[in-house]
């Protein structure tokens, strides 16, 4: 019976005309059907002889048209007055009551319930489902990662304003993955006779799985929460706004300003909704994700973590966004082959990030004991998340996780070199945004850990930026590895060129440009000036190709970052391969510690390089390391399974000195051409050719 409760309420609130409609059917036909009892039982005289069908007939024919009371006194003069009277009695209060007053009544009910129902006044009754609060750029790709998850998701939508328009930015968002993933997978199977295509793209096609309800009201209402059925919520996102909704320049600086200072409504939205979830009658192991993009708004989170947090009631999650995105960012410019790794890794389409609950058995290497029975798997580390150990692995799905197999084998093995050291990099940035602070941060922690041996800059970084973002940031005087910043807004072609290609020309070792996006400017500029200066860019790798003929633009990384999704295939078009949807990567983020908790502590990790690496590496990142620098020898063809367990080995030897040992597992690799090769599923099935100009991906300390 809940269950038929809460389908009966999601229609409800979904489709309301359409559920009053069939109210209305059920009761015209309970109403005609007593109707025509009346007539059969009680046989008055002249209808003694009629039927149970014949008397409903004659029931409805007399309500709908007074002039059918013939079928029933076939000779006005002739019947009796007990029969007219009675006939008479049945028209005027079928005309009266139904035809009139019922049917009057129904209207203006259905208007009113149609009308509460859009309103979002009315309460929903539904659990396990997903709670949005607010709305920004982030959201609606939040509700596209979810089409992936392999079950009928709900979410609810509580807004301020602007229903209409977020209804119809998430149809046309899901609408276009839908249409592109089966497009994909359309070309896979067309060449197949007709019922093998069919087959299996009726398999593997993509469904609209996600069921949306968008709500207009006041987030900070207990009671408009609690009509949401927030307390049976199985997780609770709470956004922050954005920067750009404004057409007004001086307005959008001003609220920037005051969002950097702190985010006061996200903190009350927070009160509420822990207030709320941490109650005894609210659902166990709910999770609440929250946006934080500044410290102040960050400190009085942790404090209400402190107060609130209950494990297995009230579980808060705070998403640094800027510093995250930092982090992102600085290591795309590094090594943009992970643009590529984490669009896949951080969804949950393809191979992703899982975690189970194991216990950790000291002495016991997991990863070696795991590889040792399992290989539809990629084993990756353990560590503690709120005091439960856990064990992480990436994997197409959690049965592939739990899939055991004999494991033979051979005597494949590699060489490793072992004085590997990552390779310097120059990166000219373009632009700012909120993010440039924690970008710079994000540079910093890799220079300190990949700080070379004989004291060369690992990193070594040129600004061009406008005169007052420069001085925002002090001209970056606190970064040593910033060798030089020159002040040049978007209009000044010249000066931006000049300065690209002096600096690309003086570099011995491979330049990464990063082009960033403001996420302050008004609605209107949102990506403009980043896509002005990818021309700027892309007409100095065209001219060093026509002056010389031997300029391997693959020298030259390109990596842009861009707010609105819908600008992607613009910048595609350039032939840049490196387009990072920053906003996407928080969502994709977000979706997936709603739905696995534990993956929080394990994304802190892995963006993080350890600043300080004197005694030893503690934190776990993922690398993209050229196949001719990490072996000693090209490794020969072989399959995933021997490669993965070969390497891991190698780099875990323990007869190596500790300085030497660097336990690493390769997730696949990147071919010289930009293909990605991620090794998902059966191992065995999976053939490894690597080239000297390929890069491995790896998970290591170092």
């Amino acid at each position: 019976m809940r269950k038929v409760r809460e389908w009966i309420s999601v229609q409800l609130a979904k489709n309301p005309g359409r559920m009053v409609l069939a109210a209305i059917l059920l009761f015209n036909v309970l109403f005609f059907l007593w109707s025509a009892v009346i007539i059969s039982k009680f046989s008055l005289s002249g209808t003694e002889n009629m039927s149970f069908l014949q008397a409903a007939i004659c029931t409805i024919t007399m309500i709908l048209d007074a002039g059918c009371i013939q079928f029933v006194i076939a000779d006005i003069g002739q019947a009796s007055v007990n029969v007219a009277l009675t006939c008479l009695v049945v028209i005027i209060i079928g005309m009266i009551s139904f035809t009139g007053a019922v049917i009057g009544y129904i209207t203006n009910y259905i208007s009113h319930f149609i009308e509460q129902s859009n309103a979002g006044n009315r309460r929903l009754y539904i659990s396990g489902h997903t709670v949005i609060l607010n709305w920004n750029t982030r959201a609606s790709e939040i509700l596209n990662d979810l089409l992936y998850c392999r079950t009928r998701q709900e979410v609810v939508v509580l807004v301020g304003g602007g229903k209409t328009a977020i209804e119809k930015e998430i149809a046309e968002r899901l609408a276009d993955t839908i249409s592109r993933e089966n497009e994909v997978i359309d070309e896979k199977y067309c060449k197949l006779p007709y019922f093998v295509y069919r087959w299996n793209y009726h398999k593997e096609r993509l469904w609209n799985n996600v069921n949306v309800i968008v709500r207009e009201g006041d987030v900070y209402s207990e009671k408009q929460l609690r009509d949401i059925s927030l307390e049976h919520a199985k997780t609770i996102i709470i956004l922050g706004n954005d920067l750009n909704n404004s057409a007004c320049r001086y307005e959008t600086l001003e609220r920037a300003e005051r969002m950097n200072q702190g985010n006061s409504l996200t903190v009350k939205t927070l009160m509420l909704v822990a207030d709320i979830t941490s109650e005894e009658q609210s659902d166990d192991n709910q999770k609440i994700v929250v946006e934080v993009t500044d410290e102040w708004t960050a400190a009085l989170i942790d404090k209400i973590i402190r107060y609130k947090q209950v494990r297995e009631k009230c579980n808060i999650i705070p998403v640094h966004v800027n510093q995250i995105l930092g982090q992102i960012l600085s290591q795309f410019s590094l090594m943009p082959e992970l643009n590529l790794v984490y669009k896949e890794l951080f969804s949950n389409k393809g191979a992703a990030f899982f975690t189970e609950p194991y216990p950790v058995m000291e002495g016991i290497d997991f990863v070696t004991k795991y590889l040792s029975e399992h290989k539809h798997a990629i084993p990756l580390t353990h560590m503690d998340s709120g005091g439960q150990p856990y064990h992480y692995f990436v994997a197409v799905s959690e049965e592939d996780v739990h899939t055991e197999s004999m494991i033979t084998r051979s005597g494949y093995r590699v060489e490793l070199n072992r004085d590997y050291w990552i390779d310097s990099k120059n990166v000219i940035i373009l632009g700012h945004n909120s993010k440039s602070r924690d970008i710079m941060r994000g540079f910093a922690a890799f220079r300190g850990e990949w700080m070379r041996p004989d004291g060369e800059e690992i990193v070594k970084i040129v600004v061009i930026d406008d005169e007052k973002s420069l001085e925002n940031m002090e001209y970056y005087k606190e970064y040593p590895f910033v060798v030089a910043t020159v002040a040049a807004n978007v209009y000044d072609k010249e000066l931006i060129c000049e300065t690209i290609e002096h600096y690309v020309s003086v570099s011995k070792e491979d330049t990464s440009i990063l082009i960033l996006s403001d996420d302050a400017a008004p609605s209107d500029e949102i990506d403009a000036h980043a896509l002005a200066n990818l021309v700027y860019v892309q007409d100095i790798v065209n001219k060093k190709k026509c002056e010389d003929p031997q300029f391997d633009p693959d020298s030259m990384d390109i990596i842009v970052e861009i707010i609105n999704p819908k600008h992607y295939d613009v910048v595609n078009s350039y032939s840049v391969h490196n387009v990072v949807i920053s906003n996407r990567y928080i969502s994709k983020m977000i979706t997936q510690i709603g739905e696995k908790e534990a993956l929080f502590d394990f994304y802190s990790d892995i963006l993080t390089y350890d600043e300080d690496a004197v005694g030893g590496y503690e934190s776990k990142e993922i690398y993209a390391k050229k196949v001719s620098q990490y072996f000693a020898k090209i490794p020969p063809k072989t399959t995933a399974k021997e490669f993965i367990r070969a390497v891991y080995s190698a780099s875990s030897d323990p007869s190596l000195p500790p300085e030497k040992r660097n336990p690493a597992v390769v997730l696949g690799y990147v071919k010289a051409s930009g293909e990605l090769v991620l090794f998902e599923g059966d191992q065995d099935l999976t053939e490894v050719e690597i080239a000297p100009e390929d890069k491995i991906i790896v998970f290591s300390n170092h």
